[in-house]
């Protein structure tokens, strides 16, 4: 049954998130690391006005596993508010079994349009426990469910077997693994019942031979700063015009990738950074992050200059 504030059922959200690029919006603190929920707002209606085909609001680039739950539900609240109607809001759910099922209601509360669920919290995690994670929250909501393989969370394809034939709102799987084996099987296996979503951090960097396995789509990160050029390059990769999609990775996003592994925790640093540089700033990371250098800060401006 399709959520009375959803504008989409799952199928819908399935065929909408799988038809273009997907916008993974940082969320915006103040100097003390509060919300700042009006820049948020402003940054959210920007964003959205460069095509994306949904929304994950305080996503793993949104700091998810830096905000309270409260703040979470008012980042939803605030994406659902500024983004338009028509555009797919999902919302993150996460942590123990209790927590993320309490998280996927809130989010159908706000309008909501699907939950994406990320790895349980901390603990080892067996095929069964995590069956039973997915299995629960997908019963909580009628919206449609984005599971995320990756870290504790690393599915078999029987598992993934099961919870498709017993959740039909079980609708997309993202990889942050690089599993080619399991994508293979799970494409071949499911084809369209799912929609396949890279989920590799910088994901433009696999989204050609990606595509290749049936991930249509994948999280952009790049689109917080240079939402014009990330959406070029996912059209570039869907047309498979390798030309254009090497000579932007040689020029933009290797030199962006040596910046962003200088130290951990700066896939999420860089996107703030990135903001910074275009003149739109978002705030800083929260601990544990770190914000880059101010040395790191310059060169990133200089490799920015050339596709914002």
């Amino acid at each position: 049954m399709t959520s009375a504030k959803s504008r989409f059922s799952p199928a819908d959200l399935r065929a909408a998130l799988g038809a273009g690029l997907l916008s993974f919006p940082v969320t915006h603190a103040t100097a003390d690391l509060q919300f700042d929920e009006a820049a948020y707002r402003e940054h959210v209606a920007w964003q959205s006005g460069f095509g994306a085909s949904g929304l994950f609001a305080a996503g793993g680039t949104g700091e998810f596993f830096s905000l309270t739950t409260d703040e979470v539900a008012r980042v939803v609240s605030a994406a659902r508010a500024a983004a338009p109607a028509e555009l797919p809001i999902v919302a993150p759910a996460g942590y123990g079994t209790a927590t993320a099922v309490a998280m996927a209601r809130s989010a159908e509360e706000r309008g909501a349009d699907g939950v994406f669920l990320l790895p349980p919290y901390l603990t080892e995690v067996d095929q069964e426990g995590l069956h039973r994670h997915v299995a629960a929250v997908c019963r909580a909501t009628s919206l449609g469910v984005v599971v995320y393989h990756r870290a504790n969370a690393r599915f078999t394809a029987a598992t993934v077997d099961r919870l498709v034939a017993d959740h039909a709102n079980l609708i997309g799987f993202k990889d942050g693994v690089c599993d080619i084996d399991l994508l293979t099987r799970l494409h071949a296996t499911h084809g369209e019942r799912l929609v396949y979503v890279g989920g590799l951090p910088t994901a433009e960097t696999y989204a050609l031979p990606y595509l290749e396995l049936g991930v249509t789509t994948y999280s952009s990160a790049i689109h917080n700063f240079a939402p014009a050029w990330a959406a070029q390059f996912y059209r570039s990769v869907r047309e498979r015009d390798r030309a254009d999609v090497h000579a932007r990775l040689a020029e933009f996003v290797l030199p962006y990738l040596e910046i962003r592994n200088r130290r951990a925790g700066y896939a999420v640093s860089i996107v703030k950074a990135g903001l910074t540089a275009v003149g739109r700033p978002a705030g800083p990371v929260r601990p544990p992050l770190t914000d880059l250098t101010e040395a790191e800060q310059a060169d990133l401006a200089d490799l920015v200059k050339k596709v914002a």
